[in-house]
């Protein structure tokens, strides 16, 4: 099987799936998904080698929904993943491939979410799994999920799943997977130990080697806007008026719906705007580039495969308006513009809940995403009223306005008025329906999700490792040993109150460190990580200091708490240990750090 592949239709998926893809926009297979789908579906173990942001999602999500039979309410797939947030991502991406089958159920589990709300949803029953491997294995140990019926198994990101210290974990999960059933590994690297696990336990496995395009234009301004406050087409329409040297655009939408409402939107204000999707004919998709390049449209809004091997000199600007699925699609969109040499913008819309995504293509580009503000209601203003006045000074340079001097002379007798009030009256005629002013109000800025404007992130005891709503991409924090060292940042104010010391029944021969004491204390009891004390790391045991006052809630939590794999059986600390404490854990600018006793501090957990 070779990656040149047209359509979804040649890959052996059925007519339901292929329905669904179309309705919401997958047009061409990607190299992975090209090369997966197909050996999935004949059964074959696999082995995928890919880098985050090439479809590998769909690659095995796609294959694994044939399998699944909706009647039987048992868990028939398990997904494994190294943080919650990627199990979220993946679980939505289930759900939407599903849209036309009915009665299908996928659940995501992951540490830090209720365990109540995750049995009354397992006891309804899920046809899939997707989960983290700590709450994965905590369910497995109380017997609340079974996987009898299990016929698929996913690792999705081996790499990381070893690099945040669960490939035990893993390992421990196939141990109590039935024998009968198929697995694929998906991992961007394949370290020792990764290599061993695929070995051990899958069969025969195909090898599958994507290489990530990662090419980016040098000439190329890359920006973002942070979609919020404001709907997308308001924006579209106040960016594209006040970016320089603006010639031409393509708009880049992810269905071929979306390019014809969006086409007529923006020509009902004003724009010369077209559609450009696969609906159209050879003829007619000729006549929409040559309109481009003549000068009359400004705006094409195109798919991913409609726009293929455009070559428009004038195009100045690219938006994404609908974020891409994975990095290629990103670059080659953004390639429509700063061609042979020519400087080019490409402007990306992202939703909150997309930032993942907009790491991951910074990553793959090996190019930082500058945020976009967006423009205000007078710099809109502004930029319309520097071109009319522009318009204005080219007539007034022109020879032939005695006759019209004549007529503003006339009205301002007729109506006993200046000619300046009569300049203004022609000024109000003159904006077409465009006005001059913008009115109304500005849109709340949006909290930005840059790496210098984030709450204190708190901790996922799945992924050892900081997480952050708005961050959503694991990586781009520096791991814990790599941070500037705490007397080099700024100190953040202690509140008042106590802390007690506890003692943990894991310690440095359990390979534990400091960052997975607070990533599970973090999650599992809902403590914001700066209200975790210090931490000393001992031989067989640890100490942490905690809030007085803790909740019986999170208290409770913390007993059942495992780190490693290893239960922590937190108690108060009655003694120091023989041996010397090493890692432990101080506030910024040195002291104790004090809580103030509000339980408002220990995060409320909800269910998403």
């Amino acid at each position: 099987m070779t990656s040149t592949v047209d359509s979804f239709a040649e890959l052996g998926l059925s007519e339901t799936l292929l329905k669904t893809l179309s309705e919401i926009g997958y047009e061409t297979p990607s190299p992975i998904q090209a090369q997966c789908i197909p050996a999935l579906l004949e059964g074959h173990d696999l082995i995928g080698m890919a880098q985050t942001g090439t479809g590998k999602t769909a690659a095995f999500a796609l294959p694994l929904m044939e399998q699944i039979d909706v009647k039987v309410a048992k868990p028939q797939a398990l997904i494994l993943t190294p943080t919650r947030e990627l199990a979220i991502q993946v679980a939505e991406a289930l759900q939407s491939y599903a849209k036309n089958l009915p009665g299908f159920h996928v659940l995501p589990i992951y540490g830090g979410q209720s365990y109540t709300i995750q049995l009354k949803q397992l006891s309804r029953g899920a046809h899939v799994i997707v989960g983290t491997p700590g709450r994965v294995m905590d369910h497995l140990e109380r017997k609340t999920l079974n996987l009898d019926s299990l016929k698929t198994l996913v690792l999705d990101e081996a790499d990381e799943m070893l690099r945040m210290g669960f490939i035990d974990d893993v390992e421990w999960i196939l141990e109590r997977t039935p024998a009968q059933h198929q697995t694929a590994l998906f991992s961007a690297t394949m370290p020792e130990q990764i290599r061993r696990v695929a070995q051990k336990y899958l069969v025969n496995p195909r090898e599958i080697k994507i290489k990530s395009a990662t090419a980016t234009v040098a000439a190329i301004r890359q920006v973002y806007w942070q979609v919020s406050g404001m709907h997308k087409l308001d924006a579209l329409t106040r960016i594209l008026e006040v970016e320089e040297d603006f010639d031409a655009a393509i708009i880049f939408v992810r269905t071929k719906t979306a390019t014809v409402e969006l086409a007529d939107k923006l020509n009902a204000r004003g724009y010369a705007a077209a559609a450009l999707n696969g609906d159209l004919n050879q003829q007619m998709r000729e006549r929409v580039i040559e309109q481009l390049k003549s000068g009359a449209l400004d705006i094409v809004i195109a798919t991913d495969v409609a726009a293929r091997g455009i070559d428009v000199p004038r195009v100045s600007h690219v938006v994404n308006y609908d974020i891409p699925y994975d990095t290629e699609a990103y670059v080659h969109r953004i390639g429509r513009t700063g061609r042979a040499g020519r400087t080019g913008n490409a402007i990306l819309f992202v939703a909150p809940r997309e930032i993942r995504m907009l790491r991951t293509i910074e990553r793959a580009t090996r190019s930082p995403i500058a945020p976009l503000t967006l423009p205000s209601r007078a710099d809109v203003t502004n930029k319309r009223v520097t071109g009319f006045k522009d318009k204005v000074a080219e007539v007034l340079n022109a020879e032939g306005l005695d006759f019209f001097s004549n007529i503003v002379a006339q009205i301002a007798e007729e109506q006993n008025v200046s000619a300046e009030e009569v300049a203004a009256a022609l000024c109000k005629m003159a904006q077409e329906g465009r006005p001059l002013q913008v009115v109304g109000e500005d849109p709340p800025p949006a909290r930005a999700f840059e790496r210098d404007d984030r709450r204190p992130a708190a901790f996922d005891r799945d992924s050892r490792k900081p997480r952050s709503d708005e961050r959503g991409e694991r990586g781009d924090k520096p791991r814990y040993e790599d941070r500037p060292r705490r007397e080099d940042r700024p100190a953040r104010p202690a509140p008042a109150g106590d802390m007690v010391r506890y003692r943990i029944d894991v310690g440095r021969d359990n390979g534990v460190e400091v960052r997975d004491i607070v990533g599970a204390i973090a999650n599992e009891a809902g403590i914001e990580s700066r209200f975790i004390g210090r931490i000393g790391l001992y031989d067989e045991s640890s100490t942490v200091e905690l809030p007085a006052g803790m909740p019986a809630e999170a208290s409770n939590a913390l007993k059942r708490t495992r780190i490693r794999g290893v239960p922590i059986n937190l108690r108060p600390d009655e003694g120091r240990p023989a041996g010397s404490s090493t890692g432990e854990r101080k506030f910024a600018g040195g002291g104790e750090r004090k809580f103030d006793g509000d339980r408002s501090k220990f995060k409320k957990k909800t269910f998403g």
